[in-house]
């Protein structure tokens, strides 16, 4: 499979001003073919925030921290160090909202720039008086979510006043100063077909900006709203829509492969409180980095079918009988996240790797 137009940008960047770290992502390819993780780490380090945004999941993570040990830049480095060693090359920072963080530039050095191309996530709030300083310690790309191109419906959904146009501003100072930046928003199925989500997509592509589509999914805040949820018919008409437009999704291939469901074998979710999860949004912990090698912990994950077989779908945004059998019945009223000893057996262990 050909690398895309954007891939080859990235890829180009790398090689100019990361070589370490283009030398890594150049062997992804093999190292997925022969059954090893090429994931991007990403870090909830501090669930600090700005905004109480209507789908936030975080606050069920936040009821049960009394007592928990919580990441530092420390542990970071060592997490850095490891996922290095195993030759992965991208993270992510998120949260919370990292431009909060009052030791944001500790994390970034812990990470090492020179070693990983580094995301964060930003609600946009704080993003244009922050966004040089962010680009001068070595963040590579902003993430940054909006939810409408209707100020109000935005300001609405966020919580927070004056929310999307300060986003507005984040961006004009990004594009400004060269920091690049995409759109992520959240898409039920209602939207997915709407005018409006049509003109989102065409108002930021004009603008130069590619919009990452996250399909909506029944947990936290939107925990048993299933008619939100899309189906196979729905993410054929999005991959439709991404020959006219420029979105993707998770599900869309990346760096020349075609993965399907990326949980653990392309994307891993490090909670504040170092639980480790195959996805942000399943709060399923694999294994804690304050009790395992990081090494082990995928392996946990790479042995469980549904994350070490290939999955051609989102199961959590996509697939509701999956949704009740391994959400809803072991999940749902839980503190999380429910260690994946609770919601896996002996009968959703890997039989087919993906690799094979």
């Amino acid at each position: 499979m050909e690398l895309g137009k954007n891939e080859e940008k990235n890829r180009n960047y790398l090689k100019e001003k990361k070589p370490y770290v283009f030398e890594k992502v150049s062997k992804f390819t093999e190292k997925y073919n022969r059954g090893e993780s090429i994931a991007i780490i990403q870090l909830q380090y501090k669930y600090m925030c700005n905004m109480r945004c209507e789908h936030c999941s975080i606050e069920a993570y936040q009821k049960n921290a009394r007592g928990k040990k919580s990441l530092t830049p420390k542990d970071v480095a060592d997490l850095a160090r490891q996922a290095d060693e195993m030759g992965l090359a991208r993270f992510v920072i998120s949260g919370g909202e990292p431009t909060t963080f009052p030791d944001l530039d500790e994390l970034v050095a812990a990470i090492d720039p020179e070693k990983f191309y580094i995301n964060s996530d930003s609600n946009g709030y704080l993003l244009a008086e922050k966004a040089e300083h962010m680009k001068k310690i070595g963040i590579d790309r902003i993430q940054l979510s909006i939810d409408s191109l209707n100020a109000e419906e935005h300001d609405e959904f966020r919580r927070k006043p004056g929310a999307w146009k300060r986003a507005m501003e984040g961006i004009d100072e990004c594009q400004r100063i060269g920091l690049p930046l995409y759109i992520q928003t959240v898409v039920t199925k209602q939207r997915l077909y709407s005018q409006e989500f049509i003109d989102f997509l065409t108002y930021f592509n004009k603008r130069g900006l590619n919009v990452f589509v996250s399909f909506a999914k029944p947990v936290g805040a939107y925990a048993g709203q299933y008619d939100s949820m899309v189906d196979a018919k729905d993410l054929a008409y999005e991959r439709e829509l991404e020959k006219k437009y420029q979105l993707c999704t998770h599900l869309t291939p990346g760096y020349g492969l075609d993965m399907g469901c990326i949980g653990v074998k392309g994307f891993v979710s490090v909670t504040q409180y170092g639980d480790v999860q195959p996805c942000p949004y399943f709060h399923c912990s694999i294994g804690n980095i304050f009790d395992m090698p990081f090494k082990d912990i995928i392996q946990t994950g790479m042995n469980i079918k549904h994350f070490g077989e290939h999955m051609d779908t989102c199961m959590l945004a996509a697939d509701l009988p999956w949704v009740k059998k391994y959400v809803a019945d072991k999940i749902y009223g839980k503190p999380v996240p429910v260690s994946w000893t609770e919601v896996f057996g002996e009968e959703d262990r890997t039989v087919r790797p993906y690799w094979e």
